[in-house]
């Protein structure tokens, strides 16, 4: 066990996600993940003090995980920039898809960054140890990973094992938002969700909410003909 990687509960695999590279990295995506994450990067040990990380004291404080292309965690960091904004991503691809979108080509180590903008490139379930208590005031897992098949459900991130850890670090009355296309895993969230005391159900969407910008994977579902699902539960 290292200091970024607190114990987990019991019966938790101790990763979720497949691989954490797709096609090889262009030379430009390799010097933004050299240059330009390292500036924007939420270190563990800054994780016990997060708004002092942000150099934003009192700021609400969201986490998104698995942010994907980073559509979504843009589009909320830019409309609320009084947030303090960790979006969570392992793919490679995927964080050089968002910082792409931040700094223009040449400037990857010395462009201006968002202050209220971090990234944690690990698995999130380790940064959620780290937190205090009560941190979040909000918990966003848009689209994840399914993992349809039965023998894999103990690596959906929506486990009943991971509702204490994020009921930890969520404050009361704050929210954990939660969206997925695929049929089984809604089933699953609705599953999870019906037997436990610490999550209460406070609005479930068939059409995407309004403040709630729209990403790849809802678009590819959309064209497949699946339905998507958002839901909203609150820390009791």
């Amino acid at each position: 066990m290292t200091a970024d990687r607190p114990p987990l509960a019991e019966g938790v695999p101790d990763r979720l996600y497949g691989r954490q590279r797709g096609h090889k990295l262009r030379p430009r995506q390799q010097l933004l993940l050299d240059a330009t994450l390292p500036r924007l990067r939420l270190m563990p040990e800054q994780a016990a003090d997060p708004l002092a990380a942000f150099g934003m004291p009192g700021a609400r404080l969201w986490l998104e995980v698995g942010f994907g292309g980073g559509e979504h965690a843009l589009e909320q960091h830019r409309a609320h920039p009084d947030v303090a904004y960790i979006a969570s991503e392992v793919f490679e691809n995927g964080l050089c898809s968002l910082l792409t979108r931040l700094v223009p080509d040449g400037g990857e180590a010395t462009a201006p960054l968002p202050q209220s903008l971090k990234l944690w490139p690990q698995d999130a379930r380790h940064l959620l140890g780290l937190l205090p208590e009560g941190a979040l005031d909000r918990l966003m897992l848009m689209f994840p990973d399914p993992w349809p098949k039965s023998r894999h459900s103990k690596r959906r991130f929506v486990h009943p094992e991971m509702l204490p850890m994020v009921a930890r670090v969520l404050r009361p009355g704050g929210e954990w938002r939660i969206a997925s296309d695929d049929p089984t895993y809604q089933a699953w969230v609705a599953e999870v969700f019906a037997d436990q005391a610490l999550f209460t159900l406070a609005a479930r969407h068939t059409t995407r909410p309004e403040g709630t910008p729209g990403t790849r994977y809802e678009a590819k579902a959309v064209r497949a003909g699946r339905q998507p699902v958002w839901w909203v539960f609150t820390r009791r």
